[in-house]
């Protein structure tokens, strides 16, 4: 995947041998939404999604590990 707007189903199936809490969505160095296509599919399989940029979502993913929570992380690094 070269960009997050080419984030598709296929790179999420991981997700549902052990669904998460929450799913943080890094989108690179602004923030992007994925298509409505995962989102129907994120909430078919009851997984809540944030979506920020990949910066946020490495604060905001130490901050859920502290307090122990049950959270999966997938982001484009910024510069990639």
């Amino acid at each position: 995947m070269a960009c997050f707007a080419e984030l598709a189903i296929e790179h999420l199936q991981w997700l549902c041998e052990q669904p998460p809490e929450m799913l943080l969505l890094g989108s690179g160095r602004v923030t992007a939404f994925p298509s409505e296509a995962v989102m129907a599919w994120l909430h078919e399989y009851h997984i809540p999604v944030e979506s920020m940029d990949s910066r946020a979502a490495a604060r905001t993913w130490n901050i859920l590990m502290g307090e122990g929570r049950n959270a999966s992380c997938a982001m484009l690094l910024p510069g990639v």
